[in-house]
């Protein structure tokens, strides 16, 4: 399936900001950027930091792939602390994501699907101490197809739908941990939901 413009465009942003991402601390600063102290506490272990803005605005970005295989993408954010409330972070996030060939069951009817989908979600989050709390809500377009036609299934294959999630985030001494639910609200996108834990042990 063909990508929608939005999500092309999106896809050539990330590819620009891609060699900032590598940028030393020094080179940013001399690009007028500053270095990232802290990362949001919605931001994963395998967002990568693209660039902080002189006014405190950081943008992520990290490819997308499911446990099941049958999706990939990428996921953008930008987020930022207020400066009278450090313990508060606020952000927007974007995911586009395509899925090939994922098996569906509508009754007694088994069904392959192929799907495209980009959302936008508003974030929040709270530092209490070591542990972090945040929630997410946003909208998805998304279109699919079946690869075999099935007129009367009465499945839905393009729609606007609700995103949202909520996760939570702790930080010890040598272990970094992260729990995360996320659903799209349509039956036919029901493979984008998504419990995800992940713990982070350097060495």
């Amino acid at each position: 399936m063909k990508p929608s413009a939005s999500a092309a465009a999106m896809a050539v942003m990330l590819a620009m900001l891609s060699p900032l991402a590598l940028a030393s601390d020094e080179a940013k600063t001399t690009l007028g950027l500053t270095p990232v102290v802290d990362d949001p506490v919605y931001a994963g272990e395998d967002m990568a930091r693209l660039v902080q803005l002189d006014n405190g605005v950081v943008v992520q970005g990290a490819d997308v792939m499911t446990p099941d295989g049958y999706t990939s993408g990428f996921r953008l954010t930008a987020g930022y602390s207020p400066y009278r409330l450090p313990r508060f972070d606020l952000g927007a996030e974007l995911t586009y994501r395509a899925s090939d060939e994922v098996p569906l069951t509508l009754g007694s009817e088994n069904l392959l699907m192929n799907t495209t989908s980009i959302g936008g979600s508003l974030v929040a989050g709270v530092r209490l101490g070591r542990l972090g709390l945040y929630a997410k809500t946003g909208v998805a377009e998304w279109d699919g197809d079946t690869l075999e036609r099935h007129e009367d299934s009465g499945l839905a294959t393009a729609g606007t739908s609700r995103i949202q999630g909520f996760g939570a985030h702790f930080d010890l001494s040598r272990v970094t941990g992260r729990l995360e639910f996320e659903e799209i609200d349509a039956p036919s996108m029901e493979h984008l939901n998504l419990i995800t834990a992940s713990l982070h042990i350097p060495f």
